[in-house]
């Protein structure tokens, strides 16, 4: 199928003129006024019309440590993205805020919330059964993949036997995880991804940047450049509406014409063996609905209870995720429509591994809203592919070495330790805490550098000694006071890079104690 076939009007710059609002980018209600809560009112980012190269993400040396300071000094060094990418996160964490403010409840449901994926974990193998159960009696056929290889073996079976040659699929996390699309490429079973951002990212050859908005580190221009090149789309037209449009013309044949779709799952109820999916495009309700052949990918730490405990989670996700009170489109798949087949792949790839981790295992509880890489000043600012892996930002720290300690060793490290990630997480996971567990367990185990572990027990010599520590605080105030610039701002110094030393004080606080409170307790 051509482009020309697929998007006949793309090349003409004349898509669907009625939907662009004049001047606008967002949504509007009824009353005219802008939707906040949409996620199409994330403020437009009013950048200068110039050409920037998109800085590309990690380079992956098989095993070999992802070296994220390098790919974060690469994304640093692209101006009007990395800017970009900082505004844009930080006004869905400004969003996320006024929607929790207006739920007088909102604590008591994080309390909940983590209640009940607690106690879920904690009963994990009865409440999969139930699962199990609940969807065979629905008429699903269901699997078990003890990791990411033996789920896209299961599906390629799946597919092979019926068949099928081309797959639609809605936006997926755990697919990422298992290389589920590198894999039927190769074995020649062509996937599309129906998810705008999932979609950009494909058709660019990169893996998604965030766990909700996939490609938010491009901006217009990059996707604009992107489409140009593989849809045929008019190469200076960066209008949010054509571009969007675009991909619609473009993905919805693919969808119709399709053998078999797949989605992900948001939350998997054991009472009912229901599917539940949560998108803003309505992508997954066409992915799993309109092809004969019905596949749902679902990780084994998305299981709940009941119906009942739906709710809860449906109230905190799209508030912690985008500052909306609820996603667009609530989608709940349970059994196969007449003369069609579902098919329900429940996938464990280290999860079962994690639950036996005393200080880790409370990862399990996310819900995958993206919260804590939206307030992370380290994500902002370095953007998600600088992590190397299918998981970045806070969350990723804390789950990317349970896959690979050696591969991941170096994540844990790039992490202010100012616990806004825990602070903001809807299911309360104590993130900040794990990742410093996280750096204990690779120094013990010798996941470090060398030249870092020296520096660590150098460092951790003298923070136990209070006279070595106040004499090193303050030979280090005199030096930063008369040394030249070149002396402090050079490559040994990492934290001079891209930001200013601060002044050293007159006083420590130490000396300042022992000048002031100690003479009046002495009296």
């Amino acid at each position: 199928m051509s482009v020309e076939d697929l998007n006949p009007r793309a090349r003409e710059g004349i898509i669907h003129p009625e939907v662009r609002a004049a001047d606008d980018e967002s949504e509007r209600g009824q009353d005219g006024g802008r939707l906040q809560h949409a996620e199409a009112a994330t403020k437009p980012i009013r950048a200068p019309q110039t050409r920037e190269p998109q800085p590309r993400g990690a380079k992956i040396r098989g095993d070999r440590p992802i070296d994220q300071a390098e790919a974060a000094e690469r994304f640093l060094a692209a101006p009007l993205h990395q800017a970009a990418h900082d505004e844009r996160l930080w006004d869905l964490r400004k969003k996320r805020d006024a929607s929790a403010h207006g739920i007088p409840e909102w604590e008591e449901l994080r309390e909940l919330a983590s209640a009940i994926k607690a106690h879920t974990l904690t009963h994990l193998d009865q409440y999969l059964e139930q699962f199990e159960a609940a969807a065979k009696a629905n008429g699903v056929q269901v699997h078990w993949a003890a990791d990411g290889a033996d789920h896209n073996r299961i599906v390629l079976e799946i597919l092979r036997s019926r068949g099928a040659k081309t797959l639609v699929k809605s936006k997926s996390m755990l697919t990422e995880e298992c290389g589920f699309r590198h894999h039927m490429a190769a074995n020649g079973i062509e996937i599309i991804e129906t998810d705008l951002g999932e979609r950009i990212q494909q058709l660019d050859n990169e893996e998604p940047s965030h766990i909700v908005a996939p490609a938010v580190h491009k901006t217009r221009m990059d996707v604009a450049e992107v489409f140009a090149k593989t849809l045929g789309t008019d190469p200076d037209n960066d209008d949010a509406h054509y571009l969007a449009e675009s991909q619609r013309e473009t993905t919805r044949p693919y969808i119709l014409k399709a053998d078999a779709g797949m989605t992900g799952c948001n939350f998997a109820i054991a009472e009912t063996g229901t599917v539940v999916t949560c998108t803003n495009e309505g992508n997954a309700d066409l992915s799993g609905n309109v092809p004969p052949l019905q596949i749902h990918s679902i990780g084994i730490e998305k299981i709940i209870p009941k119906v009942e405990h739906l709710g809860v989670f449906i109230r905190l996700l799209s508030r912690s995720a985008l500052g909306s009170p609820i996603t667009q489109y609530t989608s709940h798949f349970r059994g196969p429509r007449k003369g069609t087949e579902m098919h329900m792949v429940l996938v464990d790839n280290g999860r079962s591994a994690r639950l036996g981790l005393e200080e880790f295992w409370t990862s399990l509880k996310c819900i995958r809203c993206g919260a804590c890489m939206n307030t992370c000043p380290v994500y902002r600012r370095s953007g998600g592919l600088s992590y190397g892996a299918t998981y970045s930002g806070p969350i990723g720290l804390i789950i990317d070495p349970t896959f690979n300690k050696r591969k991941y060793s170096t994540l844990p490290f790039s992490s202010t330790m100012n616990g806004s990630c825990t602070n903001v997480c809807p299911v309360k996971i104590n993130i900040h805490e794990q990742i410093f567990a996280w750096r204990k367990v690779l120094v013990e185990e010798h996941h470090i550098p060398a030249l870092k572990q020296g520096m660590m027990k150098a460092a951790g010599a003298v923070l136990s000694r209070p006279a070595a520590y106040r004499a090193a605080i303050g030979a280090a105030d005199s030096a930063l006071k008369v040394l030249p610039r070149f002396a402090v701002y050079n490559p040994l110094n990492t934290w001079g890079k891209k930001r200013e030393m601060p002044e050293a004080p007159r006083q420590t606080f130490h000396a300042w104690y022992k000048q002031n409170r100690m003479k009046d307790s002495a009296r």
